[in-house]
């Protein structure tokens, strides 16, 4: 974890409602797939924990989507203004274990974080396929960016006004090595009863300090609650035990 001021690059909507903001910083590294940010906002208590979208020594992009005051302050933020930033938050993905078909599952603002993890599995040469959900054609991001990357793309939305009619889970291929997920509670629930591998979850929970001292974003596993901020954000799925 390091604490640093970042100057905000780039600040444009990609949806009505989903912003990319493009930072850099002297000192800044490079972030590991599935890892997050937790950015101070100015005149609010809490912190904003946002996943990393890309990463590169000097240089974070992140995207988020605008659902209370604090997304909403970030996207009026302009290029050339400043943000505090805690990085190297969460432990992010374990791409051993991905085989030759790894297969990436995104629900929404779930989609972000496996772009990063795509970009390392396709420069390891693996056969990467992305299957991103959404609950309409205005929500959908990121199609075009898996693509650039080599990556077979399917897109599903819950009205079927674009894509395949339904959840990520109407689109699974036939065949893939290992999973990767990241979405909303009950789409990783019903990945977790639809897919046949085992595989990585990566959680989005609120958090409040962002680095495991307040116990607020505990997850029950076989070996007790793990912290989502700390020992996760990322699970294996044959750890995890659900609730309700």
């Amino acid at each position: 974890m390091k604490d640093q001021v970042l100057t905000i690059v780039e600040n444009v909507p990609v949806t009505t409602s989903v912003y990319r903001m493009v930072m850099e910083g002297n000192g800044l590294e490079a972030q590991k797939p599935g890892q997050f940010v937790n950015i101070r906002l100015e005149g609010l208590y809490l912190r904003r924990p946002i996943s990393v979208y890309d990463s590169e020594a000097g240089r974070l992009t992140i995207l988020y989507k605008v659902v209370g005051k604090g997304t909403e302050q970030m996207s009026r933020m302009l290029p050339g203004e400043t943000l505090d930033v805690l990085t190297g938050l969460g432990n992010g993905y374990d791409l051993s274990k991905a085989g030759d078909q790894p297969l990436l599952l995104g629900g929404g603002v779930g989609v972000p974080p496996l772009y990063l993890l795509a970009k390392q599995l396709r420069s390891q040469g693996k056969d990467v396929r992305a299957v991103l959900g959404f609950n309409t054609k205005a929500e959908v991001f990121g199609e075009a960016e898996f693509r650039d990357l080599g990556c077979a793309v399917t897109v599903t939305t819950a009205d079927g006004s674009y894509g395949t009619k339904g959840f990520v889970t109407d689109a699974l291929p036939a065949d893939y090595s290992y999973f990767y997920t990241c979405g909303p509670e009950p789409m990783l629930k019903a990945v977790y009863r639809a897919t046949k591998t085992s595989g990585q979850f990566s959680f989005e929970e609120r958090m409040g300090c962002g680095f495991g001292a307040c116990m607020g974003c505990s997850c029950k596993t076989i070996t007790g609650y793990k912290r989502i901020c700390r020992e996760g954000p990322v699970l294996e799925k044959e750890e995890i035990l659900w609730e309700g």
